[in-house]
């Protein structure tokens, strides 16, 4: 019993001499003296102990500390909560909050969301369609049956095959989508992403996002495609940009032409954007085939329509005077930052 007296003694001594500066240290006392397996708990454990003529004489000197304990627990709690209060009443609610960074979007939604506007302003609607597309709608219905050579210009990645699935190639798939709805008249501009086996440059990805162009009705012809087109880049880079028109081929148009305008970033004096010619494609057009409106159950005697497709990294390039592809998808918070004035 002396021994447990003597450490009662001296467990008194340590909780005098504490200091708490803090709920954190208020909790290590509670925790030490009053918890569950703290002091105070094992030295009612030692009663047993005791002996029977001593266990009364024992119990009130046990008693005593756990009252000194318990007593010097709820005096630091109050003046733990007391320091507490007094640091919460200093702050000054009027002063202005801390100051939340500005976010910016991302250059590709800004390019994106302005090209939408613009072809809205002309009447076109907007449509959507899935990224996983099966062969038929990415390749067969837009005339490049299996093994047409036009297939090895979209190498891409196929998902399974037999039956094929792959990620689209170009959103031309959501305009036969639109297309086998048969509600003409149809003017749609289809943005998204697309996916094609390329060699990572700065002037090529395996994935890009894109818009395309459709409009179908009776009587349309090359000169609508035209006059829409001019008003895009006028609207898109300005009045001064020189445009033309180059013969080309796709499978799915008939007329086809690849579209130029003069270089923005060297004004036309030649730089490695424009391959030192002073120009640069940005899309390609051409009239609907006819075979493509009777894939999907449109008469083609009856009805003649334009299409278009372009790169929204090509176009945010040359608005923004990038030089380098690989900028838009390496997340960099210090290019991102540039645009934040853009939105």
């Amino acid at each position: 019993m002396d021994q447990l007296i003597e450490k009662i003694k001296q467990y008194k001594e340590e909780i005098d001499a504490a200091v708490i500066d803090g709920a954190a240290s208020l909790e290590e006392y509670r925790i030490k003296f009053l918890g569950t397996k703290g002091i105070l708990k094992n030295l009612f454990g030692e009663m047993k102990s005791v002996a029977n003529e001593n266990k009364k004489e024992f119990g009130q000197i046990l008693n005593d500390f756990k009252q000194h304990a318990e007593a010097k627990y709820e005096q630091f709690k109050e003046l733990t909560s007391a320091n507490g209060d007094s640091a919460a009443s200093s702050l000054d609610l009027t002063l202005p909050g801390d100051v939340i960074p500005v976010g910016s979007h991302h250059p590709i939604s800004i390019v994106r969301n302005e090209i939408v506007s613009i072809f809205q302003r002309l009447g076109f609607a907007i449509a959507e369609g899935p990224e996983i597309e099966d062969d038929m709608h990415n390749f067969t219905a837009l005339n490049l049956p299996e093994n047409h050579p036009a297939r090895d210009m979209q190498d891409t990645f196929y998902i399974s095959q037999n039956p094929d699935w792959l990620l689209r190639t170009h959103t031309s798939s959501v305009q036969v989508r639109e297309m086998e709805k048969g509600k003409l008249p149809i003017r749609i501009i289809c943005p998204g992403r697309v996916y094609r086996n390329e060699t990572i440059s700065a002037r090529a990805h395996c994935f890009f996002q894109q818009v395309e162009g459709l409009y179908i009705d009776e009587n349309v012809s090359f000169a609508d495609l035209k006059q829409t087109l001019y008003f895009f880049v006028q609207e898109m880079f300005g009045k001064n940009v020189k445009v033309r028109f180059r013969p080309s081929y796709f499978p799915f148009t008939e007329p086809s032409a690849e579209m130029d305008i003069s270089c923005l970033i060297c004004g036309g004096k030649g730089c490695n954007v424009c391959k030192h010619t002073g120009w640069v494609e940005i899309l390609g057009c051409g009239m609907v085939h006819p075979k493509v409106l009777e894939n999907c159950g449109i008469d083609s005697n009856k009805y003649t329509g334009f299409a278009f497709g372009m790169g929204i990294e090509r176009i945010t390039m040359l608005k923004y005077q990038i030089k380098d592809l690989r900028l838009f998808s390496e997340n960099d918070v210090r290019f991102l930052k540039q645009f934040t004035s853009a939105t």
